[in-house]
C-alpha cells in the first residue's frame, strides 16, 4: 500500500488500516495448518510452497506496519491516542513474523510431529488460530467503535470479544502443557535434537495464541482511554 493510499485511507477512518493490517495477519498465520499437513506427508515441495507463501504474506504485513507508522497524521483527532494505534499494529505483526518463523524452523530442519501426538498438536495448532481469528474480529470492530464514540453497547461488544479470547489463550496453555507432557514421554526414542526443536515449535505455536492476546489487551486499554 503506498503512502498516499494510505493518507487517504487514514483520512476517511484513522484506524481503518489497522483492521486492514490484522486481517494480512490472519491470512499468513492461517496457512499454517495446510504447511504442517504437507509436511507430514512428506510433502516437501508443497510445504516449502505454503511457507513462501507465508513469507510472501508476511512481508506484506510488514510494509503495512511500515506504512502506518510512516504514515499516520500527527495532528488528526482521533479518540485514541497516536502512541496506541503504533503499539497496537506492532503487537499485531509480531503474529505474522511468528507464523513465518515456525514455518521456517521445521522446514529448514524437515520436522515432522510424531504421529502419537500430531491429533493433538493439529487441535493445539488449530485453537491457537482461533485466537488471531477472535482478535482479528475484534479489531475489525474499530470502526463501528469510532462511530459510537467509544461507547455504549458497541464497547460492551468489543469487551466480551476480548474476554472470549483471553479464553481461547487458556485453552492454548493448557493444551500445551498436555502435549509437552506427551512428548516427553517418547523423546527417548528420537533424535535429541529434533527433540529440542520440537519443544520450541510448540511453544513458539502457543507464540501465536499469547500474541493474539496481547493485541486483544492493547485494544482494551484503547477502550479505557
Amino acid at each position: 500500500m503506498s503512502g498516499n493510499t494510505i493518507l487517504g485511507v487514514f483520512a476517511k477512518s484513522p484506524l481503518k488500516p489497522l483492521e486492514q493490517h490484522i486481517r494480512k495477519v490472519n491470512e499468513c498465520a492461517a496457512l499454517l495448518p495446510s504447511f504442517f499437513v504437507a509436511c507430514a506427508n512428506n510433502d516437501w515441495v508443497e510445504a516449502e510452497k505454503v511457507r513462501k507463501e507465508i513469507s510472501n504474506i508476511e512481508r506484506q504485513a510488514d510494509t503495512m506496519k511500515r506504512d502506518i507508522r510512516n504514515e499516520l497524521p500527527g495532528g488528526i483527532f482521533m479518540p485514541v491516542q497516536r502512541t496506541d494505534v503504533l503499539e497496537l499494529v506492532s503487537e499485531q505483526d509480531k503474529i505474522a513474523n511468528k507464523a513465518k518463523d515456525i514455518g521456517g524452523r521445521i522446514l529448514g530442519r524437515r520436522l515432522v510431529i510424531p504421529a502419537s501426538i500430531a491429533p493433538d498438536f493439529n487441535k493445539y495448532l488449530t485453537r491457537c488460530i482461533d485466537a488471531i481469528k477472535q482478535a482479528a474480529d475484534a479489531i475489525n470492530e474499530l470502526d463501528d467503535l469510532l462511530e459510537t464514540g467509544f461507547r455504549g453497547r458497541e464497547v460492551d461488544l468489543v469487551e466480551k470479544m476480548i474476554n472470549e479470547l483471553a479464553a481461547i489463550e487458556d485453552d492454548t496453555d493448557g493444551m500445551q502443557i498436555k502435549l509437552r507432557r506427551d512428548l516427553m514421554s517418547i523423546e527417548a526414542d528420537m533424535n535429541p535434537v529434533d527433540v529440542m526443536f520440537l519443544y520450541q515449535i510448540i511453544e513458539w505455536v502457543g507464540d501465536l495464541a499469547d500474541l493474539a492476546e496481547r493485541v486483544g489487551a492493547r485494544l482494551e486499554i484503547m477502550l479505557a482511554r
